[in-house]
């Protein structure tokens, strides 16, 4: 008797761990739309991907075959901002809806860092040398032209001047107290963003937005995809270890803090934290009933 082979799929953390383990092979576009799964697992996130490379076959099959890059962006423009309708929402900025590609897609409303990933996947699939800005407080996208660079606001369409983008530098600069030759050059701000780099302001937006609306199991949910994304950065265990703390997990909330405090001993908050955990360790289990 033959039996078949069954497989076990890996849950949401599990995928989103693989995505994004190596640098070199990290799939942005599909680890970008897992992280939905973290609010909801049932996410289709191959269809998400082929909903995207069908809207990219149908650009690429409008494009003339002797089409210049310029044309080609005037092209994309006309039909990601125009024909499909994606552009920002001002009234819905901490909708977490805004973060998840699906819905993206389903609406043509994102935030601008959700549309510049698809604008940006677009863009690449018609053959332009495009790439993700993360400028403060607005992400940006940016695309190499024989003529120069172009900046794009993906939540607008709007194609940006320096003028307009030092412009909106002057909040940043004035609240890092930088003026004259303490400026920081517009051009450090304009560096192409890594994939993990994106996928971390994603989940930072996330996030501040769970936690300002006080939903811990969400907030946990983001916060265990960051440990995965940032394995070197002790706070996040740290931070989650104190949503775990919150939500009644002592020993799993007990063995992050250990573990941030082994790695940042001289740290300000660790006696603090040390303190803390004593008192965790004095907390009895649960009783079984």
């Amino acid at each position: 008797m033959t039996r078949a082979l069954l497989f076990e799929s890996p849950d949401p953390l599990q995928y989103f761990a693989t995505l994004v383990a190596d640098d070199a092979s990290l799939p942005l576009l599909e680890a970008a739309a897992a992280i939905a799964q973290a609010a909801d697992p049932g996410v289709d996130v191959q269809g998400v991907l082929a909903e995207v490379d069908g809207l990219a076959a149908t650009l690429r099959r409008r494009l003339p075959a002797d089409a210049g890059p310029l044309q080609r962006l005037r092209l994309l423009n006309r039909y990601f901002f125009g024909e499909l309708g994606f552009s920002g929402n001002d009234d819905a900025f901490d909708d977490p809806r805004h973060s998840d590609l699906a819905q993206v897609l389903a609406r043509r409303r994102g935030i601008p860092i959700t549309l510049a990933l698809l604008y940006v996947e677009l863009a690449t699939q018609a053959g332009l040398k495009a790439s993700g800005i993360s400028f403060p407080g607005h992400f940006l996208v940016k695309l190499r032209l024989p003529q120069g660079e172009v900046v794009i606001d993906p939540f607008s369409g709007q194609s940006l001047s320096r003028a307009q983008l030092e412009q909106r530098l002057v909040p940043v600069r004035r609240a890092l107290g930088l003026q004259g030759d303490e400026e920081i050059p517009l051009g450090l701000y304009l560096q192409s963003a890594t994939p993990r780099g994106i996928l971390e302001r994603m989940l930072r937006n996330l996030e501040a937005i769970h936690r300002a609306c006080g939903d811990r199991r969400a907030l946990l949910q983001v916060q265990e995809r960051l440990v995965v994304l940032l394995p070197g950065e002790p706070a996040e265990r740290r931070e989650r270890g104190l949503t775990l703390a919150a939500l009644g997990c002592m020993a799993r909330a007990c063995e992050d803090v250990e573990a941030y405090l082994a790695q940042a001993r001289r740290a300000p908050d660790a006696p603090a934290l040390r303190r803390r955990l004593a008192r965790w360790r004095a907390v009895p289990p649960p009783a079984l009933h």
